[in-house]
């Protein structure tokens, strides 16, 4: 085991010292990504259209190119998929990840170019790995497998000259060989589309090897979890994997499920590490966590040499149409921004949908607040997923509940003392005994957090008290499963300025 992680260490001694050196230079280096993409660019069909070659700072870029969202890419990204080359990037695009889609589409098709697969995915990948190494040199990470759970969609030949699929798919497909000693399930097993068929087979194939960590979704692996448990009989994943050590998870936040997790892995040796990454690209990696520990106020490590620059917008800037964005230099830490990337994959200020603050400057360290587009201001409370999350955590620990699934929209109300209030779904693992309590929990939190929730809920004049809704196990899965939404990145919006969502579960437990 020593003799393993020493050999890597002296492999990737260099690694650690470009790491280390955009933790101390970072502006610079964002500087040196932009110069570079936009030279790599300049000859491309976008890159002609909006003047490149004359470019050479953050404040000519985002003079000269608009933001764009994914449907002003779209007829670019249309010409790629259609066997055109050298429109958005140089080199030649054959692959593309789907993803949720925008308002006038069911789907996004990101493109992905080498340069995106072996400088942002790939790499992210070898550092997850290298800084968890460095940080815990006993590791024994090494000697067993990974298992990784991606998503339910096969690679599809879109054109004689392109293929579309989730992005693990994606991934799945140009890894190198080498990759597949560490890394389970089989990509036959990794690559089926029927999500619970894809699921049994991971469990048949899987319960029996020696799993030292694990890889994907929180709400997903939970669900597999469970069900390697059902099928071996065991009482915890310890006695099926007992050297289990690291959960390496992004996509939702963790900390709802927290406490579920470690029931089922009841060991205080075993690390949980946040990653942030995308079909867009992998933005950032937990790189502070010691074993047992959740240290999401730190943040994650803002990994800034991947080919990605970036650009930050206050967030009610953003909602009210402003576009004056500012460089990575200017941003202050506790402020909401929404994210705009420019990648190596030929997306050009491309507002991504997230929305991120800042922890730190030194080294910049972000976490994830939510999306542009999921947040509830029907009332003009301005309830962010961040605020949720806090406020859900709190509610759970006073009443010993567990969640598995929630959404949350605005109710309004026709006639009574309030305008209207939050109508809030759940799926529990365990419920609460006083539904009732845990409302009055949450709402408390929220008002604690949130001065404009706060301020809307002063005598109940505009917000009533939120009004929760336990549904039926297996709605939420009977609600992705009718989207195609069954497993890998796929999520549950969280909160909702309209009743879209929550409509359309209440009609699904009612019929349940």
């Amino acid at each position: 085991m020593g003799l393993i992680n020493s050999l890597l260490g002296l492999i990737n001694y260099n690694r650690l010292i470009q790491i280390d050196y955009f933790r101390k230079n970072p502006v610079e280096v964002q500087e040196s990504v932009l110069q570079k993409l936009i030279e790599t660019a300049a000859g491309t069909e976008f890159g002609i259209k909006y003047g490149f070659s004359g470019v050479n700072s953050h404040y000519e870029f985002s003079k000269n190119v608009p933001l764009h969202d994914y449907d002003k890419l779209k007829p670019y990204i249309e010409k790629v998929m259609n066997g055109e080359q050298n429109v958005v990037w140089p080199t030649e695009i054959k692959w593309f990840a789907k993803s949720s889609g925008t308002t006038s589409d069911r789907s996004k098709y990101i493109p992905i170019s080498n340069e995106s697969l072996e400088d942002c995915h790939f790499r992210s990948g070898k550092d997850i790995y290298l800084l968890y190494a460095d940080r815990f040199p006993e590791t024994r990470v090494f000697m067993g497998k990974s298992l990784a759970i991606g998503g339910s969609t096969n690679i599809n030949l879109n054109s004689e000259n392109s293929y579309y699929g989730d992005l693990s798919a994606v991934l799945i497909k140009n890894l190198p060989f080498w990759t597949y000693f560490h890394r389970i399930p089989r990509e036959e097993i990794a690559l089926i589309e029927e999500w619970d068929e894809k699921l049994d087979r991971i469990v048949e194939s899987t319960y029996n090897k020696d799993v030292t960590n694990i890889v994907g979704v929180p709400t997903w692996l939970l669900v597999l979890l469970k069900k390697i448990l059902a099928y071996t009989g065991k009482s915890n994943i310890l006695e099926v994997w007992p050297n289990i050590e690291l959960f390496i998870h992004g996509g939702v936040s963790f900390l709802p499920y927290k406490s579920s997790y470690q029931k089922l892995i009841p060991s205080s040796a075993m690390t949980y590490l946040e990653t942030y990454n995308a079909s867009e690209g992998f933005f950032g990696i937990q790189d502070e966590t010691s074993s047992g520990e959740q240290n999401n106020n730190r943040g994650l490590l803002l990994m800034l040499d991947y080919g990605i620059y970036y650009e930050f917008i206050k967030l009610n800037d953003y909602l009210s149409g402003k576009t004056n964005t500012i460089p990575l230099s200017e941003v202050e830490t506790d402020v909401n921004y929404a994210m705009i990337i420019s990648t190596n994959g030929g997306l050009w200020r491309y507002v991504i949908g997230d929305t991120v603050s800042f922890t730190s400057r030194n080294p910049y360290k972000i976490k994830i607040t939510g999306r542009t587009k999921h947040y509830i201001n029907a009332f003009g409370e301005e309830v962010i997923i961040e605020n949720a999350h806090r406020a859900l955590i709190y509610a759970c620990e006073n009443t010993e509940a567990e969640i598995r699934e929630y959404t949350a929209a605005p109710l309004f109300y026709k006639s009574g003392d309030s305008e209207g209030a939050h109508q809030w779904l759940f799926e529990f693992i365990k419920a609460p005994e006083n539904i009732s309590l845990f409302a009055e929990l949450l709402d408390t939190k929220l008002r604690e957090i949130n001065s404009d929730y706060d301020a809307k809920r002063y005598k109940s004049m505009t917000l009533g008290l939120p009004e929760i809704v336990v549904l039926k196990d297996g709605v939420f899965y009977s609600w992705l499963r009718e989207k195609g939404k069954l497993g890998g990145q796929h999520k549950v919006p969280r909160l909702s300025n309209t009743r879209e969502y929550v409509d359309e579960l209440l009609k699904i437990n009612k019929a349940m």
